[in-house]
């Protein structure tokens, strides 16, 4: 029986990983701290660990659990920009991943916030509840008509696409390797992305964090955006420059922004810090603007995304010691 080290453990990660199918074949070390070079001796006797997007394992990490005995990274998020990938491989460190654990729910929840943001659901609820029925202030616009920029026709960017042509809007697409076939059957035009920021009154970000990507939306690409454009972040934080879109938002650039990612959200997101003073300046001055909503990396978080999450990562782990080691989702 595998020992697994389990960082950054939240009430939901133990439900749903305990139940998994073949998950009573595993012996689990639950943590509720990341995983980092100055936690990494708690991977003692494990023989895989299991981390999210705010673990680092950079590669003063990987070595110290490669020498404690590790054979396994196993993500349990589509994203890996938090380790390094080519470290692993020359230490002979496996690392897999949960490619696709539910694209509807990111796509679904993208378009919620946006729905939100629009329409000023959250700022009316509040009202609402102080017995405030005051229309003012709470106008919105048609999605109808509009046109939506979508960055990245991956999965979830297909889906989201798929469902903003659902509101009768043009969609728009911009991705470094498009896909003709599914654009013409669902109405969508692939373009550049320069026209796709100038034209679009929604930009809806659906990409990998990449050093290409990196930054993607700063200063020299908000200026090129469409005035009172919304921005849709729900892929990672890093896309976009903080000190950037703050600018953006003060000039009246942008007409509105929803994000459930953070460009350094790591430390902040997935814990409490009601009761304590917010450190993080960029974070607190967003959080200020009433034309912004933020949500705290929830998009994936449904039953549907966390069963799939559990499975995959489960197999993973129990292939460890297979001849078929981690078909199909291993990175390096």
């Amino acid at each position: 029986m595998n020992t697994v080290a389990f960082y950054d453990t939240k009430p939901y990660d133990r439900e749903y990983f305990t139940r998994a199918t073949g998950a009573d074949q595993i012996r689990w070390q639950f943590h509720e701290f990341r995983l980092t070079s100055e936690t990494a001796a708690s991977v003692d006797g494990a023989q895989a660990v299991c981390v999210f997007v705010n673990d680092l394992l950079d590669r003063a990490c990987l070595e110290q659990i490669h020498r404690a005995g590790v054979r396994l990274v196993a993500l349990r998020c589509a994203g890996f920009n938090n380790v390094d990938l080519a470290a692993a491989k020359s230490l002979g460190l496996a690392v897999t991943r949960v490619p696709a654990y539910s694209p509807h729910a990111v796509a679904e929840h993208a378009v919620g916030l946006l729905l939100t943001l629009n329409r000023k659901i959250h700022r009316a609820w509040n009202r609402v509840r102080e017995h405030n029925f005051s229309l003012n202030g709470l106008v919105g616009f048609d999605l109808h008509g509009k046109t939506v920029g979508v960055v990245g026709t991956g999965k979830i960017g297909r889906i989201a696409a798929q469902i903003f042509r659902g509101f009768g809007t043009d969609v728009l697409a911009f991705d470094p390797f498009p896909a003709p076939e599914w654009a013409a059957a669902r109405g969508v035009r692939y373009t550049d992305f320069e026209t796709l920021l100038c034209t679009s009154h929604i930009v809806s970000l659906h990409l990998p964090l990449t050093p290409e990507s990196r930054h993607l939306l700063n200063a020299e690409t908000f200026a090129r955006m469409r005035p009172g454009a919304f921005l849709v972040n729900t892929s990672r934080g890093k896309l976009v420059d903080t000190t950037a879109l703050i600018e953006a938002l003060k000039t009246g650039r942008l007409g509105g922004v929803a994000l459930d990612v953070y460009e350094e959200e790591e430390g902040l997101f997935f814990e409490d810090h009601s009761g304590e003073v917010l450190q993080d300046d960029e974070l607190s001055r967003l959080l200020t603007f009433p034309n912004v909503l933020i949500t705290a990396h929830q998009a994936f978080l449904t039953r549907e995304a966390l069963t799939e999450i559990a499975r995959v990562t489960v197999e993973n782990v129990l292939r460890l010691d297979g001849p078929d080691f981690l078909a199909g989702t291993r990175l390096v």
